[in-house]
């Protein structure tokens, strides 16, 4: 895997219809380098050097440095399902946020799960291997706690089904009107715009357009759809095909909204061609991604 890696499995405990994710992160004893990080809708429970924090949605691309030497463990959630962490506390007051999970759970909460983590941590005494792979140790068993931790918390919550479903639809390549979508789900416009606000920290029209640019981001990514060769004879989508498919009207219209999202052309984002200047780091969460443009 080299000196730093990525990797992502299914939660094991939490349930997956709100946790996208399990995650761990290396960076070894590489040199520093800079990531970018785009919006993407989610919330993450991470614990770091810092401590344990929860990194709120982010409303524009930002570059986060990593350490050489940096260990990373977290849990992601889905668009609009982080009220199984945060409870009642509304997404948006997280925006751009990166705050202490104490302030999150409380200190009583924070402090027992620190305290779990410090008991794995001895139990562990720094063993490696395991399910993510050669070389892997304590993020992996760090991960697998917060998994825990966050499955402990779902007793008692109850989700949002109109605010699940209203997600869902936005993730739609064809968008929804505002009042289309709130009469389907029996809400007024305004509560449909302040209940998708608060469990997601973007109002509909932004939460759209941020899942049109990441679905569109994968798919050119993927491969799906054909395309052109790649430089490994893998089938490589051309832009206009992805821009079509993704719900812009064409390809100049992705090319804005990847540069809105990302600060970046759609070719240095998915590495067709390099950057002249700027940070490097794939687009993606702290902690998602090897370092590079990808």
């Amino acid at each position: 895997m080299g000196s730093s890696w990525y990797a992502e499995r299914p939660p094991g405990a939490a349930p997956a219809r709100q946790v996208a994710c399990v995650w761990v992160r290396r960076n070894g004893a590489g040199s520093a380098y800079g990531q970018l990080v785009v919006p993407d809708g989610c919330v993450d429970l991470v614990r770091s050097a810092a401590g344990l924090e929860v990194v709120g949605p982010d409303r524009a691309p930002r570059t986060v440095p990593v350490p050489g030497g940096a260990e990373l463990a977290g849990v992601r959630f889905r668009p609009g399902a982080a009220g199984l962490l945060l409870g009642a506390m509304p997404v948006r007051e997280l925006c751009d946020l990166q705050v202490p999970l104490a302030e999150v759970v409380g200190a009583g909460a924070a402090e027992r799960l620190a305290e779990r983590l410090a008991e794995q941590d001895r139990e562990s005494g720094g063993e490696r291997g395991g399910e993510w792979g050669a070389g892997v140790c304590g993020p992996a068993q760090v991960a697998a706690v917060l998994d825990a931790f966050v499955a402990s918390r779902v007793p008692g919550w109850e989700p949002d089904r109109a605010v699940e479903r209203a997600v869902a639809l936005l993730g739609r390549p064809v968008g929804a009107r505002l009042p289309d979508l709130a009469a389907e789900l029996g809400l007024s416009e305004r509560q449909l715009r302040r209940r998708v606000t608060d469990a997601v920290g973007y109002g509909p029209k932004t939460l759209h357009a941020v899942l049109r640019f990441r679905r569109a981001m994968a798919w050119a990514r993927s491969g799906a759809g054909g395309g052109v060769a790649g430089g490994e004879g893998a089938e490589v989508p051309e832009l206009a095909e992805v821009a079509v498919r993704a719900g812009y009207a064409d390809q100049a219209h992705l090319t804005r909204e990847v540069r809105r999202w990302s600060g970046l052309s759609p070719t240095v984002l998915l590495g067709r061609t390099a950057p002249r200047r700027g940070p490097t780091g794939r687009a993606a969460r702290p902690g998602q991604a090897p370092p590079g443009v990808s």
